[in-house]
């Protein structure tokens, strides 16, 4: 498996990492199985966040830690929080005094002492950076959290963290797959007046890659916001038809080349998966090990519908 180094101290961490949304209704055995399976195939990285199921996959993965206890150092910790959902609303929350609670309860939750590595869940627009400062500080020595990082976050809004944050920001999860190229699309046409032309999102892919900061692509099979799968979607023959090319001159699955596409992108990124499928998880974890060539990436772009200047 392809290792990423992470951060300043270049932690090492494995490409591609396993999503566990989607795990809040398997059984303690299933889920024990996916962890194994993902660590036979290189995949050490897990990623989590409070709001998934209202903490029941947390809690959940716990279940399975606190019967497995040797697992919990053969993986790399991951949660998100900050966002609220209630009954008929759903809100953003990075005050202390929701960051320090929701934090204890994942760690209850997971039944560990500490999470490698917490990211704000999506931008809070009443965010006061000094107060996340602070509330970051007192996890960081507490030895609670070991590092910190944001999910969907534009370059401004990581400026501001960091001008009273004194943690390294070291991680963005963001959207990016082959039918979700926006990260790319504005660098591919500069100075056009094309839609795809637009900054969407302030540079955040530039960004990062100066900063030294971690993309974390999310939904990597899926088209739209959770609009459905791409993959052997009767929907997309010209792209289903190239990527199928492709896998079979690598001996490989569908599933193995979209993960390629994204990690031939010399920004190192990772892949989250969110199959909790061992046999698709097994195949994926193939594409951290392709390396498509220039024509290849740009085939399948252009076979996913985008036009190049």
């Amino acid at each position: 498996m392809k290792q990423i180094a992470i951060g300043p101290e270049k932690k090492q961490a494995s490409a591609v990492v396993q999503g566990c949304m989607r795990i809040s209704e398997m059984s303690e055995d299933t889920v024990e199985k996916l962890i194994e399976t993902d660590l036979e195939n290189g995949i050490t990285f897990f990623d989590h966040a409070d709001c998934y199921s209202q903490g029941a996959c947390e809690a959940l993965f716990g279940r399975v830690l606190a019967k497995r206890p040797d697992l919990r150092d053969k993986i790399t910790l991951q949660t998100k929080c900050g966002i609220v959902h209630g009954a008929e609303y759903t809100l953003y929350d990075f005050s202390k005094e929701h960051l320090l609670e929701t934090v204890n309860a994942s760690l209850k939750r997971l039944q560990t002492d500490h999470i490698d590595y917490l990211l704000l869940h999506r931008p809070d627009a009443l965010m006061e950076p000094e107060e996340v400062a602070g509330t970051f500080d007192e996890l960081h020595s507490a030895g609670k959290v070991l590092h910190f990082g944001v999910s969907n976050q534009n370059p401004y809004q990581m400026e501001l963290l960091k001008k009273s944050v004194k943690q390294p920001l070291e991680v963005n999860q963001l959207q990016f797959s082959i039918k979700a190229t926006g990260l790319v699309d504005a660098g591919i046409n500069v100075n056009m007046t094309v839609d795809a032309s637009n900054v969407r999102d302030g540079g955040i892919l530039d960004y990062c890659r100066l900063n030294n900061v971690t993309v974390q692509a999310w939904s990597p099979f899926q088209y739209g916001f959770f609009e459905g799968v791409f993959l052997d979607n009767p929907k997309f023959p010209e792209l289903n038809k190239k990527i199928d090319e492709i896998a079979a001159k690598y001996g490989v699955s569908n599933n193995a080349i979209a993960v390629a596409w994204i990690l031939r992108h010399p920004a190192e990124m990772q892949v989250i998966l969110g199959t909790t499928n061992v046999k698709r998880v097994a195949e994926s974890a193939k594409g951290a090990d392709i390396t498509l060539t220039r024509p290849e990436w740009y085939e399948i772009y252009l076979a996913a519908g985008n036009k190049l200047p």
